[in-house]
């Protein structure tokens, strides 16, 4: 047992009384691919889905997925050429069997998706069009829409949902707590609906499996590329439910984020990986092209490697951004490749054809989060998770891109078998979350959330060290202790609670983690060292003690169960 620590707090959000109660066989927490893919798959099976989303079913990270799906579907490429570049990525800390059942089955589900709908695009042969980013050794990217292919993915899936009666779908439903059984077994949970009807406010969605699918925690960062609705509420929920999370220090931060200002804060615009991988460069400010010397694969480099080559030619210059030079691409190449990332840099002004792109890291995907074996299950019978809200060891310490959506589409069709070959009836002795009447609230008032985003910022970004986390936890600790930060029970406030949650454990992990590894970058420790090949996985203890073992990478949580 390792870096043990005390927060305090109640395990469950306090909130009234559950107003109203649903049933069904499984409840999906999320509408990305992994939510939607999810819940498809389970009616394959004929069992009842209750599909809640926080916003619209069409507002989480999937549609901002610039870049693609990776699998190995051209003839000269191969699942093993797929996994050596994942495992290259991952640093060390992937767990392989996982990876082995990414790269196998990604082509199938891929196949599957385009049968749900999706139309990607093509080339003169009518064959899909396959191009490359950072890490991949060969051309394995499918896209849609050139740049927008989450927006495509997004839109089969959630029309094939629409299609399908046994769905129920709940929009604007924030997700609070586990409900657990008296054997510690998920039940359901409890969420906050708004503007729903009969179901508004506090209720109980009762069922015998669970999944999660809420995706990442980017709000976490001022400066990131995700969604506003990206607040870490599964991670928090699995933490206050006695669940294990695992690698929440490897947080990846994309290189090539749009630099809009120095005072931007929220969701900033992404410049994709596939801008580099048509032939973009990086520039310094004096016009230099400084990752030849630094990689083998110079401009397209694992993210981690060109993040932190940018942060540290950005410090050595006092620069505020590199520049990315994509002028050779060509007008038609940016009109019908990259149509969004265009439009986006022309609304501020830039015009990729001509112009050079400001470009900076960013917050951009959670490599870490429930961890999970290769069936999706957490350390809690029943309770499953799935997406950028899993830790299914795929990634190890930096995700290779275009794998995430890839990977909800394959641990999706995984959850789905692995529920309908264990039905379970839904439990009469599970107890909803304790209510505000039993406990002191806990939560945290949204007024924290900016200064909690400015320490995360400062102190547990691509640049850490010891000196800068033991700020970031200390500063977290105190906010998570001081009544002064109390907050009300309203969604602002939960999220805050939430996002507070994750950054502590994030803070912890990345303070105990005296390596650099992945897109974990330590600047007192800069070498990868031999004797940390290990994972750092925390659980909640009853009192609020954070728990933190160190386990290979090849653990799976089933096995304990």
């Amino acid at each position: 047992m390792s870096g043990d620590g005390f927060v305090g707090g109640p395990r469950s959000l306090s909130a009234p009384a559950p107003g109203w109660t649903a049933t069904a066989d499984v409840v999906v927490v999320g509408s990305g691919v992994a939510g939607l893919t999810t819940a498809l798959r389970l009616r394959a099976h004929g069992l009842r889905v209750l599909l809640v989303t926080k916003a619209t079913v069409d507002e989480g990270s999937t549609r901002w997925a610039q870049g693609g799906i990776a699998a190995a579907l051209a003839e000269d490429d191969s699942p093993d050429e797929h996994m050596a570049d994942t495992l290259e990525a991952g640093g060390g800390l992937c767990n392989e069997q996982a990876v082995r059942v990414l790269v196998t089955e990604g082509p199938d589900a891929v196949r599957e998706l385009i049968a749900w709908g999706a139309q990607f695009d093509t080339d003169a042969t009518g064959s899909i069009a396959l191009t490359r980013e950072g890490g991949h050794h060969r051309n394995r990217i499918a896209h849609a829409g050139g740049d927008a292919t989450g927006a495509e993915v997004s839109r089969a899936l959630v029309e094939a949902v629409a299609a399908d009666p046994g769905i129920e779908l709940v929009e604007r439903a924030l997700v609070l707590d586990l409900i657990q059984d008296s054997r510690g077994h998920a039940a359901g949970v409890t969420l906050h609906v708004i503007g729903s009807g009969t179901r508004d406010g506090v209720g109980a969605a009762l069922a015998p499996n669970v999944v999660l699918a809420t995706g990442g925690f980017g709000q976490v960062f001022g400066q990131t590329t995700n969604p506003y609705v990206a607040t870490g509420d599964g991670v928090a929920l699995a933490l206050r439910a006695g669940a294990a999370v695992a690698d929440l220090e490897f947080v990846q931060f994309h290189p090539t984020v749009l630099w809009v200002g120095p005072l931007a804060q929220g969701q900033q615009p992404l410049v994709s990986e596939a801008v580099r991988g048509e032939g973009a460069v990086l520039l310094d400010d004096a016009g230099n092209r400084f990752m030849l010397d630094v990689h083998p694969m110079a401009d397209l480099a694992p993210r981690d490697v060109v993040a932190k080559t940018i942060m540290r030619r950005m410090r050595e210059t006092g620069a505020a951004h590199v520049w990315l030079d994509g002028r050779d691409l060509g007008a038609d190449t940016w009109v019908h490749r990259f149509p969004t990332i265009l439009a986006e840099c022309r609304l501020r002004g830039i015009d990729p054809v001509s112009d050079l792109i400001p470009v900076a890291p960013a917050q951009h995907y959670a490599s870490g989060g429930v961890i999970t074996d290769l069936d999706g299950h957490s350390t809690i019978p029943g309770l499953y998770a799935c997406g950028e809200v899993a830790c299914s060891g795929v990634h190890g310490a930096n995700r290779l891109a275009s794998n995430s959506l890839l990977e909800g589409l394959v641990f999706a069709r995984r959850i789905a078998e692995a529920i309908a070959h264990d039905p379970r009836p839904i439990s009469d002795s599970a107890a909803p979350a304790i209510s505000a009447n039993d406990r002191d609230s806990g939560v945290i008032a949204n007024s924290m959330r900016r200064r909690l985003q400015q320490v995360m910022d400062t102190d547990a970004g691509v640049l850490r060290s010891r000196d800068s986390l033991t700020t970031a936890t200390e500063s977290i600790a105190v906010t998570m202790a001081d009544p002064a930060s109390g907050g009300r029970p309203c969604t602002e406030d939960w999220e805050t609670t939430n996002l507070h949650w994750v950054a502590y454990v994030l803070a912890t992990h990345a303070a105990e983690r005296e390596e650099t590894r992945g897109s974990h970058w330590r600047e007192d420790f800069p070498e990868s060292d031999p004797n940390w090949r290990f994972r750092l996985v925390s659980t909640l203890d009853p009192s609020g003690r954070l728990l933190t073992e160190r386990r290979p990478p090849q653990w799976l949580p089933r096995s304990e169960q």
